[in-house]
């Protein structure tokens, strides 16, 4: 039975898209230092039996007047005589009826926004309804896994741009790899000749923070090449249930595929692929699949099966994309770009279901002119990079122990499900499954 790669790649690609915005995207990037203090106000506090009128005479004599009063007793004061924050302080601590007087510190978010140049792109890792990265980012870094370091994650597909070795280069932005296999040309060198591979592996774990092209969502965890799909994104039942069994032997935690086989095939086409993911589930593997791509009322295979984790696609709008399958196999949504769905009747889809308006698409490092070209070319839209959302968010769940040292495909699946944000009508949703996944939620 052949597989085929599910995303929708339109033939439109930003060529010049690193060159022509990465000195601006390097400022949008790195947040501004933030000022130390608010600048022409502070906070005082005057002791217990200072008068309204004797608190007026030493603001004025401070050149300062009252804005509000604050809860538990103090006051903020803005400045009005041109002085600066730190000799309008002094003037009011030199009276002995002031309790204190203070400058009104400014914080800032502790979320984690990477510098990578073309981080602003990527509106499904920190838009409203992208997946809420930069928070996730932090709260894995507090757990001790800062980028799921330690998670091994299996990628079958196309290969990936893993290494540079007789004229093959490794995509610049990949770095941590462990060995893999392709079961295409049954050798040791599952090299990406397509592009979807390196594209899915990008979004689980890119190098982040690094100053080079975009962010992946398990940056430190290490992936490995399972090479399933030829050159065209093709593949069969034999390579696809090889490299889950490889990839359950050789250590992976998390299998992605962002494949599906046509719609028309049942359980018993295909025997071998369900036996293979029956032993990766009972070996505590979590595996991530696709809804597919048919706009239709039901799911293909591998993600039809028990235990593994459907994924269907949303847009940069919290849609459902109008691609995307649906179903009562869906488990979650995730982004996967494009144009929206028509509405349903429900008041989420009608608030953000827009079927007129051209969505964008997600953009992750892969090849752009030819096979020793990188960029981040436009067109990548499918259920195909919906599920290595979840792949990646799945590592960051088990290295981070969230759920403990070992924990079961079936627990980390339910508190995905269980902190995904609703969407479409309120609870289940056949579109949506248990909602748009969130994945600083599923690590708090």
């Amino acid at each position: 039975m052949a597989l085929r790669r599910t995303d929708r790649r339109i033939h439109l690609k930003r060529r010049a898209l690193l060159p022509a915005l990465a000195g601006l995207l390097l400022l949008v990037a790195a947040p501004a230092q933030a000022a130390r203090y608010v600048p022409g106000e502070l906070i005082v506090r005057y002791h217990d039996g200072t008068s309204a009128t004797d608190q007026a005479a030493i603001e004025s004599s401070a050149g300062t007047r009252g804005a509000s009063s604050l809860p538990g007793g103090s006051k903020r004061l803005l400045i009005e005589d041109g002085r600066s924050v730190s000799a309008t302080i002094a003037a009011l601590r030199s009276d002995p009826r002031v309790d204190y007087a203070v400058a009104n510190y400014t914080a800032r978010a502790s979320a984690f926004r990477p510098n990578d140049p073309g981080f602003p792109l990527q509106w499904n890792f920190w838009g409203p309804y992208g997946i809420d990265m930069p928070d996730a980012w932090s709260i894995a870094s507090r757990r001790g896994a800062p980028g799921g370091r330690g998670a091994v994650v299996a990628v079958l597909d196309t290969g990936i741009a893993y290494r540079s070795y007789r004229g093959f280069r490794r995509a610049p932005d990949l770095s941590s790899f462990v060995r893999g296999y392709d079961f295409v040309d049954d050798d040791r060198y599952p090299f990406d000749l397509n592009g979807h591979g390196t594209h899915v592996a990008g979004t689980i774990g890119e190098s982040t923070n690094n100053g080079v092209a975009v962010a992946g969502i398990a940056y430190r965890a290490r992936i490995m090449p399972v090479r399933t799909l030829d050159v065209h994104g093709a593949g069969d039942t034999v390579t696809i249930s090889k490299g889950i069994r490889y990839a359950v032997r050789h250590h992976a935690r998390v299998i992605n595929m962002s494949l599906e086989f046509a719609p028309w095939v049942q359980a018993a086409d295909v025997p071998d692929l369900l036996a293979a993911l029956r032993y990766a589930h009972h070996r505590g593997v979590v595996v991530t699949a696709v809804a597919g791509n048919e706009s239709s009322p039901g799911l293909p295979y591998p993600a039809r099966a028990p235990g593994v984790i459907a994924v269907a696609a949303t847009t940069e709008s919290g849609c459902a994309a109008v691609y995307s399958n649906s179903g009562p196999d869906v488990d979650v949504a995730a982004p996967g770009g494009g144009n929206d769905a028509t509405p349903g009747s429900n008041p989420w889809d009608v608030a953000h279901c827009h079927p007129g308006v051209a969505g964008r698409s997600i953009f992750q490092q892969t090849f752009d002119r030819g096979l020793n070209a990188f960029g981040l070319p436009s067109g990548y839209y499918g259920t195909s990079m919906a599920a290595p959302h979840v792949a990646g968010l799945a590592a960051l769940v088990i290295a981070s122990r969230r759920l403990g040292r070992h924990p079961s495909p079936d627990a980390v699946a339910r508190l995905i499900e269980r902190t995904a944000r609703d969407a479409g009508s309120p609870g289940y949703d056949v579109r949506y499954g248990h909602g748009l996944i969130d994945a600083a939620a599923a690590l708090r």
